[in-house]
């Protein structure tokens, strides 16, 4: 084998290698855009009232170039994809909805019960966030930190003190 031969061998496996790779991939390219598409458009719908025009644009921008740019190449490569390959990255497709479906209808009610769980925790440090700040500002002076601490630590000891005598009586 000449040099020249063993060249175009490596370029034709390279070449095979691309091609193998193409096929592979843009059957899931092509559910990952799909999927994005819906992430993002479910996202657009929580946030809408946080979201900033500039980041709608961005995002239509992103869209619009991939449909420009990638979602040609995509085409272009799922056309060299043999039959059986492309039903089998279909199947998988489909079973990957199916589990992402699945997966989203079981953390749902846990995600939203950490939500509400986390509610209190947020009020608190809200509200430790603004007296911080008030303090920083100078709105709240040495002696009345000092009182609200001297209150509160006798509030709990009158409050360890009611719940002795509670389980005193109860025995």
């Amino acid at each position: 084998m000449t040099r020249k031969d063993s060249v175009r061998a490596a370029a034709e496996s390279a070449k095979d290698s691309v091609r193998h790779a193409a096929e592979v991939v843009a059957p899931y390219a092509d559910t990952t855009r799909d999927r994005a598409t819906q992430y993002a458009n479910e996202a657009r719908a929580k946030l809408a009232p946080k979201v900033s025009a500039a980041a709608l644009q961005a995002a239509e921008q992103a869209r619009t170039q991939y449909d420009a740019h990638l979602a040609p190449r995509l085409e272009q490569a799922r056309t060299h994809v043999p039959p059986k390959v492309d039903q089998a990255a279909h199947e998988a497709a489909v079973r990957t909805r199916k589990a992402a479906r699945q997966a989203a209808d079981y953390s749902r009610p846990r995600i939203e019960q950490a939500r509400v769980a986390a509610g209190p925790v947020r009020e608190e440090a809200t509200s430790r966030s603004v007296a911080a700040l008030a303090a920083l500002r100078g709105q709240v002076s040495a002696k009345q930190v000092e009182k609200l601490v001297r209150k509160q630590e006798r509030r709990a000891r009158v409050g360890r003190l009611a719940k002795g005598l509670a389980v005193l009586g109860i025995l």
